[in-house]
């Protein structure tokens, strides 16, 4: 699986032109699971995530993880995180998983966040045309991914 993580002042996502779900500080999750991933890499993906230490402590040192300060996450699936844009022009998506899948492996996370603590969780739909608005802090940006 792989996932890019930005470390946030507030994210909104907003789906299919309708319905709006906002979080606060803490961390938006842009996700895609691979061909072949399981629920191990997603739990791997989940401990990984809920305890980086990418807040700021009390030194203005990057040590509390969002466990640490009770934040929020916002949980977007985002399967162009597979592109292979090796040939030509256009991206090709054959490593990213079957959508059946996907969608199962995306509602795992979500879930598992929830389990691990996360004070709330929120998440677009997958499949759907999402606009996502964020208030990247730092600005800090992180990429994950269970196969490196």
């Amino acid at each position: 699986m792989r996932a890019v993580i930005q470390r946030i002042n507030g994210a909104e996502i907003t789906i299919n032109g309708g319905e709006t779900r906002k979080v606060g500080e803490g961390l938006v999750v842009f996700i895609c699971a691979m061909e072949g991933d399981t629920d191990a890499q997603a739990d791997f993906l989940v401990q990984k995530v809920c305890g980086l230490r990418v807040f700021k402590d009390e030194n203005d040192k990057m040590n509390l993880s969002l466990l640490d300060i009770g934040g929020e996450m916002l949980v977007v699936s985002q399967f162009t995180l597979y592109a292979d844009c090796r040939k030509g022009r256009r991206p090709s998506f054959v490593n990213a998983a079957a959508p059946a899948e996907a969608d199962r492996l995306y509602e795992y996370f979500q879930q598992s966040v929830k389990n691990a603590g996360v004070a709330k969780v929120e998440h677009g739909k997958f499949g759907a045309s999402m606009q996502v608005e964020l208030l990247n802090n730092g600005p800090v940006t992180i990429m994950l991914d269970t196969d490196e």
